[in-house]
C-alpha cells in the first residue's frame, strides 16, 4: 500500500487538491494522509460548495494543522511522497527556510530530510524574485515544482479537463500509474 501525504494551504485553487484526493481515493492501493491549513479551510468555503467534512472524507487519515505530534511529523513514518496542492508562497517560504511552525511545514521538512518525493504546486502569479528564489531553493533540495499550467493540445472542453490533466502530472510524479488525460504522442 502506498501512503501519500496531501497538504492544502491558503492559496486559491483548492480544486486541484480536491481532484487529487478524489483520484487517490479511487485507487484501493493508496492510503492518503491529509492536512489542511486554516486558510485552506476558508478557501474550501469560498471556492466550493463542499463542507469541511466532505473534504476530509476524501482522505483515509486527517490531521490537525497544529498537531506536531502527528505521525507525518516524524521521519520514522514511512510514506511514498507528499504533495502540497495548492501551495501558498507563505508555505513555500516556511519550507525553504526550515521554519516548521505547523504540521505542513514540519511534514515537508521531514520529507526533504528523508529524501522522499516532495511535490509543490504553487498557485501564485505574478511570481516575485523572492518566490522564485524560494522555489529554486526547494528544487535544489529535491522538491519537484509542478505549477498548474494548462496544456491545450488535448483541446480541453471544461475546467475539469484542465484540472484532471494537472492531477495526471501529480500522479506521474508520485509514480502512480494512471490514464487520466491524453498524453502527447508526437505531432
Amino acid at each position: 500500500m502506498k501512503k501519500i501525504v496531501v497538504a492544502m494551504t491558503g492559496a486559491s485553487g483548492v480544486i486541484y487538491g480536491l481532484d487529487l484526493l478524489r483520484h487517490l481515493q479511487a485507487i484501493p492501493s493508496v492510503e492518503t494522509h491529509l492536512v489542511l491549513s486554516p486558510w485552506a479551510k476558508k478557501n474550501i468555503q469560498l471556492e466550493t460548495d463542499l463542507t469541511l467534512q466532505q473534504v476530509q472524507d476524501l482522505s483515509d487519515v486527517v490531521y490537525h494543522d497544529n498537531d506536531q505530534g502527528a505521525a507525518i511529523a516524524s521521519g520514522s513514518f514511512l510514506h511514498d511522497g507528499m504533495v502540497i496542492v495548492p501551495a501558498s508562497m507563505k508555505t513555500v517560504a516556511e519550507i525553504a527556510y526550515g521554519f516548521g511552525e505547523n504540521l505542513i511545514g514540519r511534514a515537508a521538512d521531514v520529507t526533504i530530510k528523508e529524501c522522499r518525493p516532495l511535490i509543490i504546486v504553487p498557485r501564485e502569479t505574478p511570481l516575485s524574485v523572492i518566490h522564485l528564489e524560494n522555489l529554486t531553493k526547494l528544487a535544489k533540495l529535491g522538491a519537484q515544482i509542478i505549477p498548474p499550467i494548462p496544456s491545450f493540445y488535448t483541446q480541453p472542453k471544461t475546467i475539469a479537463d484542465l484540472v484532471t490533466k494537472q492531477t495526471m502530472h501529480l500522479l506521474d510524479a508520485l509514480k502512480i500509474p494512471n490514464d487520466l488525460a491524453q498524453r502527447w504522442t508526437g505531432g
